[in-house]
């Protein structure tokens, strides 16, 4: 929780510096303003790939649902960045299962079985509350899924909607909507707040005894006691 309020606050700071320095200036002219926004739907394809590119190599998604909130306002920005977000989620699945396989299960065989567990008998509804947790790694969740025995439509379907809430969040801090900065950022911070309480209270009442990850168990108060 600290560490995503961290990073709106961190993303509001870039987004103030975008306004008010040189650096900010160029940056827009040079990407978003050059190559995003007012190109229609060349701009938002070029989002969308660049997006997914990052998303897939790890770049943390909250970053780029903060571009496309800066890029397209609230609600497009919510839905591009959730997309981007998605298709770097697929890309990275397929690349697990389709080639990494005999690579990762070396690697993340442990993670990837204890996955397949618990995404096994509801796999909507258990990816979905991974999706909804404030903790984790979204790339190696990824990763595991890819190659664990996860079916990929609801596995994507449980994604997009759980990615959409800090979506919303973090397009919400990068817009531009005529809300005072001071207000938007504070309701950013508490619906991230909501959101994450809400996966974390999820998790704890649906998970079935089972666990994604001891990390994650711990930071939500769910490790098995000795």
């Amino acid at each position: 929780m600290l560490k995503g309020l961290g990073l709106i606050l961190s993303l509001a700071l870039i987004g103030y510096l975008f306004d008010s320095s040189d650096l900010g200036n160029a940056v827009n002219e040079t990407w978003i303003d050059a190559h995003i926004r007012g190109h229609g739907v060349e701009g938002t394809l070029l989002f969308l790939v660049v997006g997914m590119s990052f998303t897939a190599l790890g770049l943390p998604r909250q970053i780029i649902a903060f571009l496309a909130g800066y890029a397209f306002g609230l609600l497009p920005g919510t839905l591009v960045g959730t997309l981007a977000t998605l298709c770097g989620c697929l890309l990275t699945f397929l690349y697990a299962r389709l080639f990494g396989r005999s690579l990762l299960r070396d690697r993340l065989g442990a993670r990837a079985a204890r996955f397949d567990r618990f995404i096994h008998e509801h796999p909507f509804s258990m990816t979905l509350l991974i999706r909804l947790l404030p903790v984790g790694s979204n790339v190696l969740t990824n990763l595991a899924a890819g190659i664990s025995s996860a079916r990929l439509a609801p596995f994507l379907a449980a994604s997009f909607i759980g990615f959409l809430p800090q979506s919303l969040v973090f397009a919400l801090v990068g817009s531009g909507i005529s809300v005072a900065p001071t207000l938007r950022i504070g309701l950013a911070a508490a619906l991230f707040l909501i959101s994450g309480m809400l996966g974390a209270w999820l998790y704890h009442r649906h998970r079935h005894g089972l666990g994604i990850d001891d990390k994650v168990d711990a930071a939500l108060g769910e490790a098995e006691q000795p």
